[in-house]
């Protein structure tokens, strides 16, 4: 089912520090209030507030292995920050129809925690719902704060509109219900000129039990809402000015990109910028809508824009990622010397165990790949050991280069590795994307590895793709956890 382009609406996700208090909820009601007065429509999703997810799944966790008390003294301090919030947000007698939903809420959820510490089991399809209290909770008092301000606020559970399959924990999507949900339960709200507030990362399949998108799945959801309703613009508020040059915690000169491409962006995503979700992405390439990462903390900044094409820059690279806690393994064929099926035999092992391969090396009769986890490597490597010999090393680090084009600047390997010739380079990866260069390094080698790439890439920066001023912008909020390609503000 398809819906008519609307240029005029935005869908606003915000993060959970962007709703982490009254404090931040207000800044986010005032951002939100900028967008109606000039006239667009708006849909907001909006994360857990900060640190709840953690907490439920500390919660959870407790009650799997039987420790109710543990569980609901958790969920009990859960309940007074939430009622203590809603109270500083919303005036009587609103506030008393919000309070009865969060004591609702609550209730529920310690039902559901005594039962999960009762049968002393946690199964994945239980876990999503527990953590969805988070989400459930969050939207709810926003929109009850919208309201309260002149928005127009009104609650929209997530779960009526972003339908999924049943993988609990990390479920997919499925777009043309989700288009379908949207047009008959949020349109409506929309046309009548109200602001829609959705939880972001919960779902629901079809038969209506809770799924879950994964953690980050909120700029997921967003994206999903507003490719569904084709919409003019994503925006993406978090506690960051956008996408970096690298990370300022290790750069401390480094610079907010102004645009960037839709694969760049990615890529960096995928390979340790925390500011997007990998999966935002793709959403919004499919029905060529422009993403912005924004600051809710400082609304006046630019903020990156992600389009389907960015204009060119001197600089063949546009930021540098890195992705830490990586393990090597080494693959030396024992008996069958990469003979016919050999490859598919590697790397049907790692799809047994569900692992995820960053990159890969291969020589005549080795492979080398790199993954993000090493709690299962030791079955992985008993699998293996039938066709190979097997080793791997830990604490890597993979150092991502984004950029367009980077084949066709001529010797950039050479300027790259001159860059980074004080260390040892283990693995080195270009020839799968014109956008992307890779190599693996020692975790300890990282920090230094990036800053003399930065000094060598980034000494002469392109006004008119670079923000200059970065190095000097900043909004007097304290700092905030960050990862690689996001400015701590």
């Amino acid at each position: 089912m398809s819906t008519a382009p609307r240029p005029q609406l935005v869908v606003m996700k915000f993060g959970g520090t962007s709703v982490e208090d009254a404090a931040a909820i207000r800044r986010t009601a005032a951002v939100v209030r900028s967008r109606r007065d000039k006239g667009l429509e708006a849909i907001v999703v909006v994360s857990a507030m900060a640190k709840v997810t953690d907490q439920l799944l500390a919660a959870a966790a407790a009650a799997g292995i039987g420790d109710k008390a543990g569980a609901l003294a958790l969920s009990a301090r859960l309940r007074s920050r939430h009622l203590e919030t809603a109270a500083d947000l919303v005036k009587p007698p609103a506030l008393s129809i919000l309070l009865n939903h969060i004591q609702h809420d609550f209730d529920a959820l310690d039902d559901l925690l005594r039962g999960i510490a009762a049968v002393g089991e946690l199964t994945p399809r239980t876990t999503d719902l527990v953590v969805s209290f988070g989400e459930r909770l969050s939207s709810q008092i926003v929109a009850a704060a919208f309201d309260a301000n002149g928005l127009n606020g009104t609650h929209l559970d997530a779960r009526l509109c972003v339908i999924t399959d049943d993988s609990y924990g990390k479920a997919i999507p499925q777009e043309a219900l989700i288009e379908q949900r949207m047009k008959q339960h949020a349109l409506p709200l929309v046309e009548q000129g109200l602001t829609p507030v959705m939880g972001g990362f919960i779902a629901s399949n079809e038969a209506g039990i809770t799924t879950t998108l994964g953690r980050g799945g909120s700029d997921f959801s967003a994206a999903l809402v507003g490719g569904a309703l084709h919409a003019g613009a994503i925006e993406i508020w978090t506690d960051v000015n956008g996408i970096m040059t690298t990370d300022p915690r290790i750069c401390p000169d480094a610079l907010r990109v102004k645009t960037i491409s839709f694969e760049e962006a990615a890529e960096l995503a995928y390979f340790g910028a925390k500011v997007l979700h990998p999966a935002t992405i793709l959403p919004a390439v499919q029905k060529n809508i422009p993403v912005w990462v924004l600051n809710s903390r400082n609304a006046a900044n630019e903020g990156t824009r992600i389009s389907a094409v960015a204009p060119p820059c001197r600089s063949p690279f546009k930021s540098i990622a890195v992705k830490k806690k990586l393990t090597i393994v080494d693959i030396v064929a024992s008996r069958m010397l990469m003979s016919h099926g050999y490859l598919k035999a590697v790397f049907d092992v790692f799809d047994k165990h569900k692992v995820a391969i960053d990159m890969v090396s291969t020589s005549e009769v080795s492979i080398s790949v790199t993954v993000d986890t090493s709690d299962r490597l030791p079955l992985i490597a008993e699998d293996l050991s039938k066709i190979a010999d097997v080793k791997y090393e830990s604490n890597k680090a993979l150092i991502c280069l984004v950029g367009e084009d980077i084949r066709g600047h001529s010797g950039i390997a050479g300027k790259v590795f001159t860059a980074v010739e004080h260390v040892n380079v283990r693995m080195i990866s270009q020839g799968a994307s014109e956008i992307n260069m890779s190599f693996m390094i020692e975790e300890d080698d990282a920090a230094e590895a990036i800053q003399s790439l930065h000094r060598t890439f980034f000494a002469d920066p392109d006004a008119n793709i670079f923000d200059l001023d970065a190095r000097a912008n900043t909004t007097g909020a304290p700092p905030v956890s960050a990862s690689a390609s996001v400015v701590v503000q």
